[in-house]
């Protein structure tokens, strides 16, 4: 594991993103809107505990994996990302949802080694692949496989991730998460770039023909991604971004328009606070 050094602060004023107590709960579907991950309570905690079977954390009853999940996410959402990696891997699998988040939304906006980043996505997508194993009923197992593959893919080039084979595992994940959960607008984001990065690389009728990529397919899962979440920045940022993986500098004014959005959103937590601000310096 990187040094404690890596684990670089959560830039900007936390305080309205504790979720102290009952708090939790009643944000919980705003603040989840996104990835549908279910509210850790004892009914779900049991659940997890008789799905992961051998897997599941040992001398936790249902209360107290509840409670421990719900620090976890706490943590998550007012920016401690370490802490709520640290407690979700503790976990096991039944922790890798949080743990997984965690580690690629600090990875992605708070990392700036590029070797480092993409060490921290293929440990994510590791822990991922435990989840898969253990909870393979579980949207959030198949989607944060597909998002770390497809976070590590990117810095890895997309040329390379397609050699190596990662697109055909990224698009696997993200068709079973939909299957699991056709409200995922997260992964209806996720597929919409799968179609709209490999276009980009490799041109519509090759990326067709080989990868099934379709600019209709991507254009519609990033009209349900934002139709599902419209408070969410991250929907409209990579709205912006699939128009300008898509026609380039044709869209540049609607692309510009989906991250003026994204911006001027009001964040509801540590993440969405990191892409409203991303939004933002991407005007600048």
């Amino acid at each position: 594991m990187a040094a404690k050094s890596a684990w670089a602060n959560f830039p900007h004023d936390a305080k309205g993103y504790a979720y102290a107590g009952d708090a939790l709960k009643k944000a919980w579907p705003k603040l989840h809107a996104g990835d549908t991950e279910p509210f850790p309570d004892a009914k779900r905690a049991s659940a997890l505990i008789g799905a992961a079977g051998k897997a599941a954390p040992k001398g936790l009853d249902a209360e107290a994996l509840a409670a421990a999940l719900q620090d976890a996410w706490r943590a998550f959402h007012r920016g401690d990302f370490k802490a709520a990696f640290d407690a979700g891997q503790a976990l096991g699998p039944v922790g890798a949802s949080v743990a997984v988040k965690a580690m690629g939304i600090h990875a992605t906006y708070l990392v700036d080694d590029d070797a480092e980043k993409l060490h921290r996505f293929e440990q994510a997508a590791k822990l991922a692949e435990t989840a898969i194993k253990a909870l393979p009923e579980d949207a959030n197992s198949h989607y944060r496989h597909a998002f770390a593959l497809g976070r590590y893919s990117q810095g890895l080039s997309i040329a390379k991730a397609l050699k190596a084979g990662i697109a055909g595992k990224v698009r696997s994940a993200l068709e079973t998460a939909l299957e699991l959960s056709p409200k995922h607008a997260e992964a209806h984001t996720a597929m919409a770039l799968y179609h709209a990065e490999i276009i980009n690389k490799i041109g519509g009728m090759i990326g067709g023909l080989t990868y099934g990529a379709k600019a209709a397919e991507a254009e519609k899962h990033i009209k349900t991604a934002v139709k599902l979440t419209p408070d969410s920045p991250i929907a409209h940022i990579e709205y912006g971004n699939v128009l300008m993986l898509l026609h380039g500098d044709k869209q540049e004014n609607a692309a510009a328009a989906a991250y003026e959005k994204a911006a001027k959103l009001k964040p509801l937590d540590a993440m969405e606070t990191l892409d409203a601000a991303y939004a933002k310096e991407q005007l600048e």
